[in-house]
């Protein structure tokens, strides 16, 4: 019975980027910015010395209700920066926003975040695209090594960036060749490491790379793996994983 709760539970995790990453746009005007977190996650990995507080997906999922609590706590930020209350943040609102946390990024770096975690084009960005887009800052400007000076982005929460160094703890887990992005084989690895007794089908594992890799490069970015992360932990609900038993 266990063994078939995690199954479940993984088709559902995996099911619930599906519909999410779909429809955007071009992926040139991703290159540029998943570059550098291409290159960023690979100096962590290299800085974690192969330690890692995952075991397997399974921890990941476990910790679902963290995260969902850490990441809510942006609510009260977005909600602040959103001056008329339209439930997005455009440009000059962001701006407003990166310069109360003391961001010293240039307009080019800000518009290629915009461009990046505006995913549905829509010119605004909405609450989980503002999570993605201060985790990427967070993660961009954190040292990749302990002994490195710390530029990091004062978030005046250590709960918030406590949840953002264990999302990027389960990405580098995630990584098994440690080339800074997914692939196929990461996730059959990972998969199959939950569950070694019950290897997932080739045709399953294929089905949920896909749905990942939404612009079939086949590889996912950590840009990539933050919106699917923040849709599988129900930021926007109080929804659970469904539960094998209903």
């Amino acid at each position: 019975m266990g063994k078939c709760h995690h199954c479940l539970s993984l088709k559902s995790l995996f099911s619930r980027i599906g519909g999410m990453l779909c429809h955007c746009g071009s992926p040139n005007k991703y290159k540029k910015l998943d570059s550098k977190l291409e290159r960023k996650m690979i100096e962590m990995k290299i800085g974690a010395s192969g330690q890692s507080n995952f075991k397997s997906i399974d921890s990941i999922i476990l910790k679902f209700p963290q995260f969902r609590e850490g990441l809510r706590n942006l609510r009260g930020v977005f909600e602040q920066y959103d001056e008329d209350s339209n439930g997005t943040i455009d440009r000059e609102e962001l701006n407003k926003c990166l310069e109360k946390l003391q961001l010293r990024l240039t307009k080019e770096e800000v518009e290629d975040l915009f461009r990046s975690c505006d995913i549905d084009g829509s010119e605004d960005i909405q609450f989980n695209e503002f999570i993605v887009l201060l985790c990427l800052i967070y993660l961009l400007m954190k040292p990749s090594s302990p002994d490195a000076v710390s530029t990091t982005l004062e978030m005046d929460s250590p709960q918030l960036e406590a949840t953002f160094d264990t999302i990027v703890d389960a990405f580098l887990f995630l990584d098994k060749n440690g080339d800074g992005k997914l692939n196929k084989k990461d996730m059959i690895k990972a998969l199959n490491e939950t569950s070694p007794w019950e290897r997932s089908p080739a045709r399953v594992t294929r089905t949920r790379f896909k749905e990942m890799d939404w612009d079939k490069n086949g590889k996912v970015s950590f840009r990539e793996f933050l919106f699917a992360f923040i849709s599988w932990v129900g930021i926007e609900s109080d929804e659970e994983l469904p539960d094998s038993g209903s």
